[in-house]
């Protein structure tokens, strides 16, 4: 059993074991762009985004309150103009499983969670990139009924 809740300061040093797991996937697979093993934030500014709404963390917790995963999201407003339309957007940053808890169904309470979140703040949707070298990652995602809505391309010099 487990408990999808925002994410308060005493999650700090369990996010941060879980950031480096996020930055060693990246690593591993574009360690051209990505450096490791290190985080994404450090504590002081985990510790400040945990306070901040238009950037919500949300951790999902077994049944002694251990982090098993977490999601960093990002609400984002797109404003109404010639071109676009005026739509509230609330972008995952991140979702991370840990490695000991995969297979247990934690992504997907963290991603179920973060979609009730969006609809309780009236979003029009929630968008996600993911790293073509994690092919896992958008396994997963597909499973869970994302589709591509851009794609990014390179061409390394």
């Amino acid at each position: 059993m487990h408990t999808v809740r925002r994410a308060e300061a005493r999650d700090i040093p369990a996010i941060m074991k879980l950031l480096v797991q996020v930055n060693m996937v990246h690593h591993n697979g574009r360690p051209d762009l990505f450096k490791g093993p290190t985080t994404k934030y450090t504590e002081d500014e985990l510790r400040q985004i945990l306070t901040d709404d238009n950037a919500p963390v949300f951790v999902c917790v077994d049944e002694t309150d251990a982090v098993l995963g977490h999601g960093f999201c990002v609400v984002q407003r797109q404003a109404n103009t010639r071109l676009m339309t005026g739509i509230t957007t609330l972008y995952i940053d991140d979702i991370c499983v840990d490695e000991a808890a995969r297979g247990r169904r934690v992504g997907r309470a963290l991603y179920e969670h973060i979609l009730d979140y969006a609809r309780a703040l009236g979003c029009y949707n929630v968008t996600l990139n993911v790293w073509s070298c994690n092919p896992g990652a958008m396994r997963f995602y597909e499973k869970l009924g994302l589709v591509p809505y851009k794609v990014g391309m390179e061409q390394i010099l």
